[in-house]
């Protein structure tokens, strides 16, 4: 499900699945393949062939639509060696990656796919929250931390996965990074008292008591007819005055 979720939300459905165009074998352009057909080479001189990059984009469209991934992703690959930047062919090799879950070979077409993105959009959205994701996945939380601030700020309505977030670094042992996660979404979503109950909730568990009362207090009053925040408030205060 979560699969085609992420599918859904890049756009694959009107953009991977689309194409329906027809092509002959050779296109004359093996000399430029041939010089630059692997992705790491360094590339010197006007080797960005846009046009060139365009056609082998919707080579790998129309392999995917055929479900012949592994065409597919010979022909993006040789779309973005045509041009570094076709975003469009990174983000549909990164998804055909994902989809095969090969999430090692996804991740940092997906950092190169956010880094090329000027607008906000629903793919812009998808990529940094999926690669956040495939981060905490592996227990790269220096390198997931990033991406997972800057998914809350791009989809401030989003807070069960503020939740999933703080929770995997909680339990991972990490749990300044779940505070991290609740201050920022707090910041964002400023009226979701729950919020600052659950870092209160941390904070309690480090032994920052204070603190903890500071974030329960905040979450009353954005709540004033809720007898569960104003007992946790006394509580907390009683605790604090022993």
């Amino acid at each position: 499900m979560k699969i085609f979720k992420l599918l859904a939300a890049f756009g694959i459905s009107q953009l991977l699945f689309c194409a329906s165009i027809s092509y002959a074998q050779n296109d004359g352009a093996a000399s430029v393949l041939e010089r630059y057909g692997n992705l790491d080479v360094e590339r010197t001189g006007p080797t960005i062939d846009a046009e060139l990059a365009q056609k082998y984009y919707r080579r790998g469209n129309t392999y995917s639509n055929l479900e012949r991934y592994e065409e597919a992703i010979a022909e993006y690959r040789k779309s973005i060696s045509a041009d570094p930047n076709s975003s469009d062919a990174i983000r549909n090799l990164a998804n055909t990656y994902y989809f095969l879950e090969m999430y090692s070979e996804a991740k940092p077409l997906l950092a190169r796919f956010i880094n090329l993105q000027t607008s906000i959009t629903a793919a812009l959205i998808a990529a940094v929250s999926t690669l956040g994701e495939l981060e905490r996945i592996d227990g790269n939380y220096a390198g997931s931390i990033e991406y997972d601030l800057r998914a809350i700020e791009l989809d401030p309505l989003n807070d069960s996965q503020v939740h999933i977030m703080a929770n995997t670094y909680n339990n991972a042992g990490e749990p300044d990074k779940a505070i991290s996660i609740y201050r920022t979404a707090i910041e964002i979503m400023p009226n979701n008292g729950f919020l600052d109950r659950s870092m209160g909730r941390i904070l309690e568990q480090e032994n920052r008591l204070e603190d903890a009362l500071l974030a329960y207090e905040s979450a009353a009053q954005k709540n004033p007819d809720s007898d569960f925040y104003t007992n946790l408030v006394e509580s907390t205060r009683t605790r604090l005055n022993r």
